[in-house]
């Protein structure tokens, strides 16, 4: 295991010495044509932005990711240093194409700015001085009459507010994090809230002085900002998607945010070689299908199980179930999981317990190969085409909000394979499918279907479990480690596609 770890890091560690032509224009990513696109950073933030001391140059896990962004789509990032006080809202205002700088996915933000893609997945704790041993906990900080310390404007104030309460005196606002911590250091106050992987670069600045104490307060996605209506988003978020499949972004994560190896193998738990029963259909390229030759299943389900109960010292038993009850089945305790390429919809999380997303998919829709009556979801609406799904999915749904609640034009199929088998036969016009299952499909049936290049809905995909079932954060724990060290990006450059 630990060797397979090294060898991924390693891998993806030498994508980054790849020349950008050879990871990029392969006719998917857009050319922004040379570009200056401006983009808002503190240079206070590390990892993410911070100013090497002997250069006095911007460096961080901004600046690696949005220069290989750049080098993928043809811009050039322009870094303009900008206080954290008022960023959202100038990049809001359109005086900045974007910022950088760890910012926190929140409704309230997205009320004003576009957000990217959710990069990172990061926790908020608390920061104290090396020697405290007054308290060990939040639990102990809230109890005892002890001073935190934050960044004015922040998540982190609001986490703080929710331990203490709003307007609390125990709160004292600072315009950078690197005051806060100053202060820390210097013992004008007891704590700081900050979110984890910010924290550990700022530990990793002050080893001898600071350190993270090991409760975890909220988890938060982090993304880039634009002003809203930007058409930079989708370019950005695509050259995102690229380099998580291929394994940069898993290099990058390595070189700024530590590769997690030697925590990953204390801090995983062993489930003590427990059998874990996994629903899957078996007919669901390229997530869980029957190899023809061997009669085994096989797929990205397997591999990425396979991989966490190797880590968590399980085993998975994989039991052939129909897509039709799976959800309802898994709710009722009949499996400890199921692994189906399943959308995380707030509907289903009423009955079941998602695992965090593994996966960004888009709803597309399929067609033969030589179909020329219609080129798009637009045109087929406005025909009399129809179109095949399979029941009780997100797919079903997006069809109906193209066509209309039972629209006569839907056709609904127990698998789909069997739509897929309807289409290449004439009996339908289309069918709508999440993009990675079609593009499995397609790889089967090259010669007789393909995909339109409509977008119709992005969603994540993610395992379920029963409501309250102990397997869920372990799983994400595996799932983690799996994406810091590359194995979650091998796995999708290996069933997936490579991008």
């Amino acid at each position: 295991m630990i060797a397979l770890k090294r060898f991924m890091i390693l891998l993806v560690a030498l994508l980054l010495l790849v020349p950008f032509a050879a990871v990029m224009a392969d006719g998917h990513l857009p050319d922004l044509e040379g570009r200056t696109v401006t983009v808002a950073v503190e240079n206070a933030y590390p990892p993410f932005n911070v100013l090497n001391e002997e250069t006095g140059e911007g460096e961080g896990w901004d600046y690696d990711t949005l220069g290989e962004i750049c080098g993928r789509l043809n811009c050039v990032p322009e870094y303009i240093e900008t206080s954290w006080e008022g960023l959202i809202v100038a990049v809001s205002n359109g005086e900045y194409d974007m910022a950088a700088d760890g910012i926190t996915i929140t409704e309230e933000r997205a009320q004003i700015v576009d957000y990217s893609d959710g990069y990172i997945d990061v926790i908020q704790r608390m920061m104290v001085r090396l020697e405290e041993d007054r308290f060990g906990s939040a639990a102990d900080f809230v109890a005892g009459d002890f001073v935190v310390g934050v960044q004015v404007a922040t998540t982190n104030y609001i986490a703080a507010e929710e331990l203490l309460g709003g307007g609390s005196e125990r709160i004292v606002a600072y315009t950078e994090f690197g005051l806060a911590v100053q202060a820390l250091i210097t013992g004008d106050i007891d704590a700081v809230v900050i979110d984890d992987v910010a924290g550990q670069g700022y530990v990793g600045l002050n080893a001898d002085k600071i350190k993270l104490l090991p409760d975890d307060l909220i988890k938060q996605q982090l993304g880039f900002i634009y002003p809203q209506g930007s058409e930079l988003v989708e370019p950005f978020n695509m050259a995102l998607d690229s380099m998580r499949e291929d394994g940069t972004l898993a290099a990058i994560n390595a070189k700024w945010l530590g590769d997690g190896e030697a925590e990953e193998e204390m801090m995983l738990p062993d489930l003590g070689g427990r059998t874990v029963t996994v629903a899957v259909e078996n007919a669901y390229p390229p997530f869980n299908v029957l190899n023809e030759e061997t009669g085994e299943g096989e797929g990205w389900d397997y591999d990425t199980l396979g991989e966490i109960c190797g880590r968590l010292n399980c085993v998975p038993e994989y039991i052939e179930t129909s897509w039709e009850g799976l959800i309802v089945a898994v709710s009722n305790g009949e499996y400890d999981m199921a692994a189906d390429g399943i959308t995380i919809t707030e509907e289903r999380a009423q009955i079941v317990d998602y695992s965090d997303g593994y996966i960004d998919v888009i709803q597309r829709m399929m067609v033969r190969l030589e179909e020329d009556r219609f080129g798009s979801a637009a045109d087929f609406v406005a025909g009399d085409f129809v179109v095949g799904v399979q029941v009780a999915t997100t797919n079903y749904i997006a069809a109906e909000e193209l066509l209309g609640g039972g629209s006569e034009r839907i056709v609904a199929y127990t698998e789909f394979g069997l739509a897929v088998q309807a289409l290449i036969t004439g009996d339908i016009d289309a069918v709508v499918i999440d993009d990675v299952a079609g593009q499995g499909y397609v790889g089967l049936n090259a010669d007789k279907i393909k995909l339109l290049p409509d977008d119709l809905i992005k969603q994540q995909l993610g395992f379920i479990y029963p409501q309250g079932s102990e397997l869920v954060e372990p799983f994400n724990m595996a799932l983690d480690s799996m994406r810091e060290d590359g194995t979650l990006a091998a796995i999708n450059a290996k069933w997936l596609g490579d991008g």
